[in-house]
This record gives structure tokens, sequence and C-alpha cells, in this order.
């Protein structure tokens, strides 16, 4: 607030000021008389003008008129204005007579014939003024909403972003907990590495709010355990592949998206076939992009299913972070498979 208001009076005094140079260098390129009684009159215009303009814009802000102007305040703000200018060229008028300061006192004009010809000669001056004081807040308007646009749309992404990943909590947990009590009896060692592997899932997921990216390696591990539990339930009737390229280990992703793609696989892919089936996991570079490919036994039509969390949290999440600059697809493949691919931009700074 105090530096928009120290602008306001720096600009006000420089541009009266202004006025004032103007006017003493064209009054000196015409030959003009410049006596004590002009510059005398110069004094009065210029405080004068510097004391109306400022109540003027003391009315705009007590009237509201500030832009964008609603119709109705247009004759609002030309009434205000045209009553400033006669009043601006009125006082002009009477201090002038006042102090007896004319041009020429050998051609002294009336009263209201002087105010007239100030009010003709400076009201220009006066809507010059308003213009630059609308235009001034115009713009400074303009800055603020796109300002407070970029704001919003960040703090949307932001919560878009949040609300996702709250929903990315492991549907399995029920079975996983079921399986583990199971194995309570007749496997304790291996009761004991499931619940480390729960724990670990669990942990992972609520530390997923309060980061936007974490290492491919970390999300890796996730996926391990988290297929270690489904194992319990499935059986043989799970396999897993990994095909890793160890140099993308270190490469930032989404947390929680590939063990998303992953559960996806398993939930409808896997589970919906008798003999159970394969699960692949690949991550390589390609194109100056990080792809991560999440293949499964199954139909696309099993898996495609456009309202499915794990296929729309994907795609916004991929959306909100990198915009166009990322991609996801689900396809069949020949053999009997069906593949999710997520390519994300090597050399990408998120904003």
């Amino acid at each position: 607030m105090r530096r928009n208001v120290s602008a306001y009076w720096w600009c006000q005094v420089s541009g009266w000021l202004f006025y004032g140079l103007t006017m003493l260098f064209f009054s000196f390129l015409f030959d003009q008389k410049l006596n004590n009684d002009f510059y005398a009159r110069l004094g009065i215009y210029i405080f004068s003008g510097f004391l109306f303009t400022h109540v003027l814009r003391e009315l705009f802000i007590a009237l509201k008129i500030q832009p964008p102007i609603e119709k109705k305040k247009w004759w609002l703000l030309v009434a205000v204005v045209l009553s400033i200018c006669v009043l601006y060229s009125l006082v002009n008028s009477v201090i002038v007579e006042w102090l007896k300061l004319y041009n020429n006192p050998a051609n002294k004009y009336s009263l209201e014939k002087r105010a007239l010809y100030n009010f003709l000669g400076d009201s220009p001056i006066m809507f010059i003024w308003v213009s630059i004081y609308f235009v001034w807040h115009y713009v400074q308007v303009s800055r603020k909403s796109e300002f407070d646009k970029v704001r919003l749309e960040s703090l949307v992404k932001e919560l878009e972003l949040k609300t996702i990943k709250s929903h990315i909590n492991p549907h399995f947990i029920f079975n996983a907990l079921n399986s583990i009590r199971a194995l309570v009896d007749e496997n304790p060692g291996r009761a004991r590495t499931a619940i480390t592997e729960l724990s670990n899932i669990l942990r992972s997921s609520m530390q997923a709010d309060k980061v936007e990216m974490a290492p491919f390696e970390r999300e890796l591990n996730i996926v391990k355990d988290y297929l270690a539990l489904e194992y319990i339930r499935f059986e043989e009737r799970l396999k897993v592949e990994y095909d890793i390229d160890e140099d993308t280990l270190d490469q930032p992703v989404p947390p929680m998206m590939l063990q998303t793609l992953v559960e996806n696989a398993i939930k409808h892919g896997i589970s919906k076939k008798v003999d159970g089936g394969l699960i692949r996991i690949i991550s390589r570079f390609h194109d100056d992009c990080h792809e991560l490919l999440v293949q499964n036994t199954g139909k696309l039509s099993d898996n495609a299913n456009p309202d499915g969390f794990g296929i729309v949290s994907t795609q916004n999440r991929l959306n909100l972070l990198y915009g166009i600059h990322a991609s996801f697809n689900l396809r069949e493949l020949s053999n009997g498979m069906v593949e999710a691919k997520v390519s994300i931009p090597l050399h990408f700074h998120l904003g």
C-alpha cells in the first residue's frame, strides 16, 4: 500500500511539473511575454491542478469508480470529471481576477468569459490526467488479475495432486492382512516378513502426500514389496519379471504411480485369469524420455476401464505435473498381454 501511494505522489508531482515546463517551453517558443504575472498564473494553474486532480482521485475512490467501470457508473464518471473541470476553471479565473494577473490589462475579459476560456483550454488537461489514471489502474488490475489467476491455478494444481495422492491407498490391505493371519501359524518367519513389507507400503503411501517426486528405485522397492504380498495370495498363479535399466534407478517419478499401475494390472489382468499370469515391469530410456512399462497377461477390454482410478489418476497426475510433455497410453500386445506405458521427459523442470 505504501509503495502504491508513493508511486501516485511521484507521478502527481512529476506530471504537473512536466505540465509547467511544457507551458514555459511553448510560451518561449511563441515569444509570449514572460513576466511576473505569467509565472504567477502558471504557478496557480499548477497548484490548483495538483489539488483538484487529487480531489478527483479521492472522489473516484469514495464513489468506487475504478476499472473495470460498470455501465451504470459511466454517467457518474462523466459528471464527476466535468464538475471538477468547471471548478478548476472557475477557481483559476477567480484567483487571477482577484490578484489582477491578466495577460493584457488593456484587453481584460469578464470573469464569466475568462472562466469559459479556461474551461475550454484546461479541460483537455484534466481528461488527459483521467486517461492516464485509468490506464495505470487498468494495467494494475490486469496484472493483479493475472497474478491471482496463476496463483489460483497453482493452488488448484496442488489441491488436485493432494486429492489424487490421498486416493492412492493399497486396496489389497485387507487381503494382505488375511494372508498374513493365515501365515502366522504355518510360516511365522514369512508372516513377519510380510508385516514388514506391508508396513513399507503403508509408510510410502502416507509419505506420498509430502513429496511431488521420488527416486524410481524407491518406487520399485515398494512395488516389489507389494508383489511379494500379492504372491502370498496368488502363489504360483503370479509370475513377475523385471527388465530394469540400472541407469534409470535415480530418475524422479511421481510417488506411488508405478504401484498404482501394477495394482491395476493385478486387479484387471491376473485376478481375472484362472491360471493367473505374468507381470512384467520395464524401465528404460528412449527418445530423451524415461519410459515405464507395466505389462500383464490379459485383454485390453478388461484393463481399459476409462473410469478406473488407476488409469484416470495416472493421466491426471502426468497432465498436472508435465502438461503435454509426458504421455500415458494403454494398448493390447499381440502376445496376449496388455501394456501400460508412461513416458516422462528427462530434461523437464517442474513449475
